[in-house]
């Protein structure tokens, strides 16, 4: 069964990690940029408010980069906060303008702080070579910069129980490399056999409709048992199997 479930599995991730797969998806977003900066804030400012209908994820997220110039490195660097209240506009679903100018801050905070998001999340993960440690730690770094109660429901939180789908997206999107050119690949400090699978309730419903996953809810625990059954079919590569679960729940 393992076997034909694996062989199962692997036909659909060839027929969805595929350059098509961008067409629809909010990775589209971050592959408008060539500077490893642009790409990293590009992408994590669109996995952060990747829940709701896509087209209008993709539609909010490239908004967001237009009023940032669509060149958000340069305008996070050199342009003054006391300049940036028309985000105070910028909404999108629960994550309102006080959210957005906090996380424009903070990402700021970081690239002056740290020199890259990856740099943060690398440290983080060299802490207990995991990407729980990277996860916690990336937190912390985030909420150093002053911000409202309300910001922390948008930057997940695993331990009390999160599946941390919008930042294992991002972090598959920054490590995970191979010949479909579907994610980047930018970062070498974290390896793509340690990444998580960004659990969702499209990826949830299939892996538990395929037995891959017993527990009911959608957390954090969760996400580790179908990781470490994803990774009985490809310990260097597990979280490939995301765009198979996605991708049937999405489009079949």
């Amino acid at each position: 069964m393992d076997f034909d479930l694996k062989a199962f599995l692997d036909e659909k991730v060839q027929k969805y990690n595929h350059p098509s797969f961008i067409e629809t998806d909010p990775i589209q977003i971050p592959k408008q940029f060539s500077q490893k900066e642009n790409i990293e804030i590009a992408a994590f400012l669109s996995a952060s408010i990747a829940w709701g209908q896509r087209p209008t994820i993709i539609k909010n997220a490239n908004r967001l980069l237009q009023m940032m110039d669509n060149d958000p490195f340069d305008f996070l660097m050199n342009t003054n906060e006391k300049e940036w209240g028309f985000f105070l506009g910028f909404k999108h679903r629960t994550f309102n303008g006080d959210d957005c100018v906090f996380f424009l801050r903070s990402l700021r905070n970081i690239y002056k702080k740290y020199g890259s998001l990856e740099t943060v999340f690398t440290d983080g993960f060299q802490k207990e070579k995991s990407i729980e440690s990277a996860l916690r730690y990336f937190r912390q770094v985030f909420f150093q910069v002053d911000f409202m109660p309300r910001s922390q429901k948008h930057v997940a939180n695993i331990d009390k129980g999160s599946s941390a789908k919008r930042l294992n997206m991002f972090l598959r999107w920054m490590v995970r490399k191979d010949e479909s050119g579907v994610d980047f690949g930018l970062w070498d400090s974290i390896p793509m056999s340690a990444l998580q699978i960004p659990l969702d309730v499209h990826t949830g419903r299939q892996a538990r409709n395929l037995g891959l996953l017993s527990r009911k809810q959608d957390d954090w625990k969760s996400v580790l048992e179908l990781t470490e059954q994803l990774q009985k079919f490809d310990q260097e590569d597990p979280v490939k199997y995301d765009f198979a679960l996605f991708g049937m729940g999405v489009f079949e």
